[in-house]
């Protein structure tokens, strides 16, 4: 049902409080205040505390959320954020530090913020890392920045970064935000780099490969030692997509596989707030010889004190305000000494279990457009679907009638009707069977009247939109 609006809950003299009379004189507020600050002629509601509070209930109730149900967006993780680490984030002596603070009187912040730092470098194989960008795409950005920064200052020109046709958008549109020009390369029969494509499109002009591993389609490239030889020995760099790193932490590091620079996804991975334009962190990490160039300060510490040190005449400079999103700093930080080592390992097995469960349960009743073994997300193809009257966009939405959220859709660009799925770690046995009983169920629900599932959702507060409509003409008021 429909939610009315709060000044359809107004009613004349009704008031949020009362108060027992007055034992004071009263103080008129014109005389002290003067008319300029007072706002006697807004329209606002005339409503009593609970109106108020069931009003915002509702409202609350009518969004979805991870703490609602299944998130299974795939390559962007929207996992379960355990509320322990919301509270560590919200304790006083954290919440109300103040960035321009002293040093010495934050010593224990930079403590952590330094054994966060060399955590996640030992997660991921890495040298050096900054905890300055504030997203995945941002995390992006600095590091291409400090490959073109890196040649730049070895007096070599390089104009080119390749991207694989499988990658997430924000890869290329990073790449052309830094200066470079942008070089796709096919993916094979199995889902992954094409090595004697890759050996084509390398030549002298090549800063970059920017690569996921595994790669969007939940694919690991097995190739990936060859694939940096291609690079090396062309004299380019390899950067890895960390988007990805929940499907091999503990088992793999990007390090190992030798790629030079690297983003992590701390709003994914390591289970921090995530979504709705929020903080997020997209740690970079580096090799040794390209920590020069780090966004500056970058944080040391001399013996037992911690300090920030600006004196980097080769970094790239300040990515970001202050030293990054600290309170999910915060976050990433709980969750890494609460889990520990083991912990961490653990979240990877259950992640690609719980996939290649789903995967296995649903690959019968959907196109599997790629055989090869996934980790912890995969992709499946409404193409059958669609031949019968309802495509992709469809089942998306008759998920809502059931109270699921659908999967990512449309991504990869590589499979026709692509439907991404991620359920990551965190769900249980019997949330992914009732999310795997939902398909079935629309699945069979095209075959039989597809129409139903064309015209979703039918019970939901707002039926379907206009969508192009809806992103060009937003109405986002009410008068």
């Amino acid at each position: 049902m429909a939610e009315r609006l709060i000044k359809d809950y107004s009613s004349p003299g009704r008031e949020g409080y009362s108060l027992p009379p007055l034992d004071v004189p009263e103080v008129d507020m014109n005389e002290q205040l003067g008319t300029n600050y007072l706002r006697e002629d807004l329209d606002f509601p005339e409503v009593s505390e609970v109106d108020v509070v069931r009003h915002y209930t509702a409202l609350s109730e009518k969004n979805y959320g991870v703490d609602s149900g299944i998130y299974p967006l795939g390559s962007c993780t929207m996992k379960y954020n355990p509320k322990r680490n919301e509270d560590i984030a919200r304790m006083t002596g954290l919440a109300q530090l103040h960035p321009y603070q002293d040093e010495e009187d934050v010593q224990g912040s930079l403590k952590f913020l330094y054994q966060l730092k060399q955590d996640l470098a030992e997660v991921s194989g890495m040298d050096e890392m900054t905890l300055q960008p504030a997203s995945g795409a941002h995390g992006e950005l600095t590091g291409l920045l400090i490959i073109r920064k890196y040649f730049e200052d070895k007096g070599i020109e390089k104009s080119k970064v390749i991207v694989p046709d499988s990658a997430h958008g924000t890869n290329p549109a990073s790449a052309n935000m830094a200066g470079f020009e942008i070089v796709e390369i096919d993916s094979n029969e199995e889902g992954m780099i094409d090595v004697e494509d890759l050996k084509e499109a390398v030549d002298d002009d090549v800063a970059a490969l920017m690569l996921t591993n595994p790669n969007t389609l939940g694919i690991f490239e097995k190739d990936i030692c060859q694939i940096a030889d291609i690079i090396h020995e062309a004299g380019g760099l390899l950067y890895y997509d960390g988007a990805n790193l929940n499907a091999v932490m503990g088992y793999a590091r990007p390090g190992d596989m030798d790629f030079d620079v690297l983003h992590l996804n701390l709003h994914k991975t390591f289970s921090t707030p995530h979504g709705g334009g929020g903080p997020g962190s997209g740690t970079v990490g580096v090799k040794k010889f390209l920590t020069p160039y780090l966004p500056k300060p970058v944080l040391k510490r001399a013996e037992d004190k911690y300090y920030w040190d600006y004196d980097r005449p080769k970094s790239i400079g300040k990515v970001h305000a202050f030293y990054g999103n600290y309170g999910v700093l915060i976050r990433a930080y709980s969750y890494i000494k609460t889990l520990g080592g083991s912990g961490l390992k653990k979240t990877t097995e259950n992640a690609v279990l719980n996939a290649n469960y789903m995967k296995a349960k649903l690959k019968e009743d959907f196109e599997l457009p790629y055989e090869a073994n996934s980790l912890h997300e995969f992709v499946l193809s409404g193409i059958k679907q669609k031949k019968k009257g309802a495509d992709t966009l469809h089942i998306a939405k008759r998920l809502l009638d059931y109270g699921q959220y659908a999967p990512t859709i449309y991504f990869p660009l590589v499979v026709k009707e692509a439907m991404m799925i991620e359920p990551t770690e965190t769900e249980n046995l019997e949330t992914l069977n009732k999310f795997i009983d939902t398909l079935k169920t629309i699945s069979k629900e095209v075959e039989e009247n597809p129409e139903v599932v064309k015209n979703a959702p039918h019970n939901t507060a707002v039926r379907k939109l206009d969508e192009v409509k809806a992103a060009r003409e937003p109405d986002l008021t009410w008068d």
